[in-house]
């Protein structure tokens, strides 16, 4: 067997020290070696500094000793001889409990490799192996991983290759006493692994739910089997993975995912898991199923067709695209309506999660201020570094994105021509599952559309305004109503109501914002028109039970220990969004196909 030109060799000594021992081996390095770590993983755009938890780094030649020099903050060059094998030693420190890291203790090891496995400059196109090495003290552990095995044992320790750096750390890690089962769809072997599962988790459930999610999106994507028209465009039938592994890791608190090309890494809510002998299902499971079909379309949508600036990622700093609206906004349109079409949500479910969408994006400013277009190049200072200020001055590619995708959905549906799902098909075969510009996505609209969509492309991608939803709704069989809105949107809050009225959110324009109230504010009390008829506020919906008909009334806040008082009117109600079918048969045609 040969030894591959970069290897990695991973112990988990000390459980309990959150460290991960690392032995870096270059068979053939340059005479001034570089070496860095990335900082950032694809698929979550922000700057995460990885290197931050790297310590202990060390080198040598046989006995000799290599002296590492620091370039930057994820760079270190070795001053070796070329040519003969250099060993690396360094150590992670493993302590972040999310989907986009590294993290060891008594009960589990997760990693992606884009936060523990140095990149080796200038070899990065070559093969790479990783071995795992069985803990000490992980007694009774075993590995679930998307890479390839070379020689593993039963509970997958061992060796495995990877064709190059990409590759490598494109395929998370999994160590730990795990829940585990497996199906196939369409014929491809699928596992999944629960790490942190109660008793009472109904494993069955979740194999059979999730087996219904890949069948429908690989028949979506390869062909039309169990698919109730023919589609205008049919790639080939097989789909670019032979197999894929879905990890969970379930945990008192906690949500997201993260796409690999086959494999993605999720985290729900402890509570949210299926439940044995438990005939009603808990609210968040279906939040849990819309992850799993949204990061499983992504094995398409994003890791294969990807913005043209992703062809080839630079792992040292941020890797803009204007796309995001396209490879995050339309995979969460589908997330739910592929849920649909796979029988585990009925129509009204559907219109309720769709109906949540639009009345978020609808009652955030931002979306007067940025496009989808704009917010996916801020993606990287903006969208994951919320703030006080997020709702007034961004929107989200995700929500606006899906919405985008509904308007060119319908819109196409309703001209006759084509629907948006056979636009995807034609996108992966033009771009050959490869890199995609947004040109590629008008010039496929125009094609099979039979029209020019720029007009909409630059209203609704590119500008501000607001999307035609009513309209395109009504004409495929839904009715918006006009209900009256929460309190918390008529006077332009964003509340918490844990120990009285927190003010986390002041929305611009709104009749908060002209009373002057700001972020982090407590609100405690409220006069009406009588000084001496103040009230002491527990929550928000207080201030309508002691202002009467008054519409103006005095707000005691505290602000930085503080007391203040704000004259505030209160606004007329606001209405908010409720969807409901009006023709059930014209719904059916959207969702069933």
């Amino acid at each position: 067997m040969s030894v591959a030109p970069i290897s990695y060799k991973i112990e988990a000594r000390n459980l309990h020290s959150h460290l991960f021992d690392v032995t870096l081996t270059i068979v053939n390095p340059q005479a001034l070696q570089r070496v860095s770590l990335p900082v950032w993983i694809p698929g979550s755009y922000l700057v995460r500094e990885f290197s931050k938890n790297l310590q202990n780094l060390s080198a040598t030649q046989g006995r000799l000793k290599r002296p590492v020099s620091q370039l930057d903050k994820c760079t270190w060059e070795i001053a070796c001889s070329a040519g003969k094998p250099l060993q690396l030693c360094y150590q992670i420190y493993a302590h972040d409990n999310s989907v986009r890291a590294a993290w060891l203790d008594a009960n589990r090891g997760f990693f992606n490799g884009c936060s523990v496995c140095l990149k080796v400059q200038g070899l990065e196109a070559g093969k790479h192996a990783l071995e795992l090495a069985v803990p000490v003290q992980g007694s009774g552990w075993s590995v679930a991983t998307g890479l390839t095995p070379v020689k593993t044992g039963k509970s997958g320790w061992g060796t495995y290759s990877a064709a190059n750096y990409d590759e490598l750390v494109d395929c998370p890690v999994e160590m730990g006493a795990f829940w585990q089962g497996s199906f196939s769809a369409c014929g491809v072997p699928h596992r999944f692994v629960v790490a942190g599962a109660p008793a009472s988790f109904d494993g069955a459930r979740l194999l059979a739910d999730t087996q219904k999610i890949c069948e429908q999106e690989i028949r979506f994507w390869h062909g039309s089997a169990g698919v109730k028209t023919k589609p205008l465009i049919t790639p080939p039938t097989q789909p670019p993975f032979t197999s894929y592994l879905f990890m969970l890791n379930a945990v008192d608190d906690g949500y997201g995912g993260l796409e690999h090309r086959s494999s993605t890494a999720l985290i729900c809510n402890r509570k949210d898991l299926p439940r044995l002998n438990d005939a009603k299902l808990p609210d968040g499971y279906t939040t849990l199923r819309g992850l799993i079909s949204h990061e499983y379309f992504h094995t398409w949508n994003v890791k294969r067709l990807r913005p043209a600036e992703f062809a080839s990622y630079d792992y040292g700093q941020e890797n803009y695209t204007s796309l995001l609206w396209f490879f995050e906004g339309f995979t969460s349109y589908y997330d739910d309506l592929l849920l649909a079409r796979a029988g585990l949500l009925d129509s009204a479910a559907y219109l309720k999660l769709l109906n949540k969408t639009i009345n978020q994006v609808m009652q955030t400013p931002g979306a007067r201020v940025q496009s989808v277009a704009e917010a996916s190049l801020d993606a990287w200072v903006k969208y994951y570094r919320p703030d006080a200020n997020t709702p007034n001055a961004t929107v989200s590619y995700y929500t606006k994105g899906a919405l985008v995708a509904l308007c060119f959905d319908l819109t196409l549906r309703r001209e006759g021509h084509t629907t948006l799902d056979d636009v995807m098909r034609a996108l992966w075969l033009r771009c050959q599952a490869g890199p995609m510009q947004e040109t590629d996505f008008a010039a496929v609209l125009q094609a099979l559309g039979k029209r020019s969509f720029d007009a909409e492309l630059k209203r609704w991608v590119h500008g501000k305004a607001e999307l035609p939803l009513r309209a395109l709704l009504e004409d495929h069989g839904i009715t918006v109503h006009d209900d009256p809105a929460q309190l918390a949107h008529r006077l332009g809050l964003r509340i918490g109501e844990v120990n009285g009225v927190q003010i986390k959110n002041v929305l611009s324009g709104s009749a908060a914002e002209k009373a002057g109230f700001a972020p982090g504010d407590e609100w405690l009390a409220v006069e009406s028109a009588r000084p001496q008829d103040g009230w002491r506020m527990q929550r928000l919906d207080d201030l309508l039970l002691y202002a009467g008909t008054a519409r103006k009334v005095t707000a005691l806040v505290a602000r930085d220990k503080r007391l203040l008082r704000l004259s505030l009117t209160i606004p007329p109600p606001a209405t908010t969004w409720r969807l409901a079918i009006s023709n059930a048969a014209k719904v059916d045609a959207w969702l069933a196909n």
